[in-house]
């Protein structure tokens, strides 16, 4: 089991976990549809295709900029399985280049709204762009952490992030802040990488955290995080498995330089049984009324 805090000495301290997690996503953000996974890395040929991983439609993706499209770095899609009306007030951990937000603005409408969250400087300028390309004027994207959301309390009907709670170093900390911003009877809708017990020298790598494996916990501790932080009615709505090829080609990629790259597949080769145990895992929850 991972711990959510900083004691664990097996592991880099919290402020080196969020630069690197920082550093490896406005690099990714630079290469402009190129992404983790970009053809430095893989062939095209035996690269997964994120986004059909993650279950957006074609017509979903018709309609947002190829931008927010080609940028999109998640593992499930949180509004497949959230029921968002119209006039719902949206907040997106982790909004990323704005693939959610911008299919949330669709759902809100114009009497609604989407707040899109980030700690990354690069992904916010870039989501904004994208959000004016595709006319949305119902979206705000606010650069902030996680752990520390400058949202108000009970402001927000809906929190769903995708693929980045597993990132934070203290995810009691999220939980938290997510049960504080959420009006009372609010709902969460998240999509998010769970995983097995993990070799210490596994979890000391910080390419291999920023790329969403070494920060993952075993799912029944995610769970009880959520209940322990006061949400109820928290369950798994589904999980997506990935098969050999998809978790090791996710792996070996980083937007690090060439030298973590090749101690990336080197882990990965070594510890080819361990990292297939993890899986996307769509978690729903509610505060109570």
């Amino acid at each position: 089991m991972a711990p959510s805090s900083s004691t664990d000495r097996s592991r880099p301290s919290d402020e080196e976990i969020k630069q690197a997690v920082r550093g490896t996503y406005a690099q990714a953000i630079s290469r402009r549809g190129d992404g983790c996974c970009g053809s430095e890395c893989s062939p095209a040929a035996t690269r997964p295709d994120l986004t059909e991983l993650a279950h957006y439609t074609p017509e979903q993706l018709s309609q947002l900029p190829a931008d927010a499209v080609d940028n999109a770095f998640g593992c499930g899609n949180p509004l497949s399985f959230a029921g968002v009306r119209p006039g719902d007030v949206v907040l997106d951990i982790g909004s990323g280049a704005g693939i959610d937000v911008l299919l949330a603005a669709g759902i809100v409408g114009p009497a609604g709204k989407v707040i899109g969250l980030d700690f990354t400087p690069e992904m916010i300028a870039r989501a904004t762009q994208n959000a004016s390309r595709a006319s949305a004027n119902n979206v705000e994207f606010r650069l902030g952490d996680a752990e520390q959301i400058p949202v108000d309390d009970a402001s927000v009907d809906w929190v769903i992030s995708n693929c980045v709670i597993n990132l934070a170093p203290d995810k009691r900390k999220v939980f938290a802040e997510i049960a504080r911003v959420l009006k009372p009877g609010g709902r969460v809708s998240i999509s998010d990488i769970v995983a097995g017990p993990l070799p210490t020298e596994v979890r000391s790598n910080l390419a291999l955290w920023a790329n969403c494996v070494v920060g993952a916990i075993e799912e029944e501790e995610y769970l009880q995080i959520m209940r322990e932080a006061g949400l109820d009615e928290v369950q798994v709505a589904s999980r997506q498995y990935y098969d050999k090829a998809s978790v090791l080609s996710l792996v070996s990629c980083s937007c690090t330089s060439d030298a973590d790259r090749q101690q990336l597949q080197q882990l990965a080769d070594r510890y080819a049984d361990v990292l297939e145990k993890i899986w996307s895992a769509k978690i729903v929850a509610r505060k109570p009324a």
